[in-house]
């Protein structure tokens, strides 16, 4: 009898998700013996073309990371929804969109000035730019476009479960996989080893419901006590408005929750969500003090929007015609 085959694929991310693919522990060792991993081109040696022979669902699951920002990464999200019978939007910019989709705050024009002429260790006088296409005497040198908006994976292609988390946790990694393996699948479109609450559901720190909060600081300008809410102390933290399912790891050690396992249920905006969730809690009812309180937040679009924007109302910023 054949072994499940399994694809891992890195699209517009870091490259933590996979890594968290070893976060797993010694039970990577029987998910190898359980398995075929057939693609995975972080760590084996092997080539677009050979996922293109492949019989379509040929692979039965596969792990896709990373938020579609090029040519590249569209054209491999249709190929392995192609070739595989279950899809998963794993990690954060591939449900989310994800930091890379924080671009969607300029303009391909904008961020391409930027990166090679206005970056002050960059010597570009003739304004040279990646190309798609340059003719060189060996033949014909061919980079991906570069597309003037970050999507998320499931609105390039159709997504069968999605597992969030920057990266995701090693439980939710393995209860995606076991669940493949066993048979034991939930209706599509479920989110895989998440809760359904919020992160403050899961902090352990201590909160007092009544508690307004007059000012906000970054975590370098105080020394927190450890054993209160961050947010109640000033320190903007996203949890009031996340996904639970990694047991608050960040806040119980110190750290302010970033957001990364995107909307609780019901949930379409989690910007929209967090800004609510923080009107409620500031002490003020005066619009310039509000303002004023609100202004202590360094980059709110980046803050509220760090992981959603691809996935959020807003999604991006006005777009222009790079093409000219």
């Amino acid at each position: 009898m054949s072994k499940p085959k399994v694809a891992f694929y890195w699209a517009a991310s870091c490259g933590g998700c996979e890594i968290a693919v070893l976060d797993i522990g010694d039970r990577i060792l029987p998910l190898s013996e359980a398995v075929d991993i057939v693609f995975w081109p972080c760590a084996m040696d092997i080539k677009y073309d050979d996922v293109r022979a492949m019989e379509d669902n040929e692979i039965d699951l596969c792990l896709f990371n990373g938020a579609i920002r090029t040519s590249e990464n569209e054209e491999m999200a249709k190929l392995l929804r192609k070739k595989s019978k279950i899809l998963v939007a794993y990690g954060s910019c591939a449900n989310e969109g994800g930091i890379p989709a924080l671009a969607n705050l300029k303009t391909r024009k904008e961020i391409l000035e930027r990166t090679y002429i206005e970056i002050p260790s960059v010597d570009n006088p003739d304004r040279i730019f990646p190309q798609t296409e340059f003719e060189v005497p060996e033949g014909t040198l061919e980079l991906p476009e570069l597309y003037d908006t970050v999507y998320t994976l499931d609105q390039v292609v159709d997504v069968d479960y999605y597992v969030p988390g920057c990266p995701p946790v090693a439980d939710q990694t393995w209860a995606v996989l076991t669940a493949v393996l066993e048979g034991n699948l939930p209706e599509k479109g479920s989110v895989v080893g998440a809760g359904t609450k919020i992160v403050c559901d899961d902090c352990p720190l201590e909160r007092d419901e009544e508690k307004k909060i007059s000012g906000f600081f970054r975590p370098h300008e105080i020394i927190p006590d450890p054993d209160k809410c961050l947010l109640e102390q000033g320190i903007y933290c996203a949890g009031i408005g996340t996904r639970a399912g990694c047991e608050a790891l960040c806040p119980t050690v110190g750290m302010p929750c970033r957001g990364c396992y995107g909307p609780p249920p019901g949930v379409f905006d989690q910007g929209a969500k967090i800004v609510s969730a923080l009107g409620s809690v500031i002490d003020s009812e005066d619009p310039e003090e509000v303002n004023r309180i609100m202004d202590q937040i360094p980059c709110p679009a980046g803050l509220f929007y760090r992981f959603g924007l691809a996935n959020s109302i807003l999604r991006r910023t006005t777009t222009d015609d790079y093409k000219d």
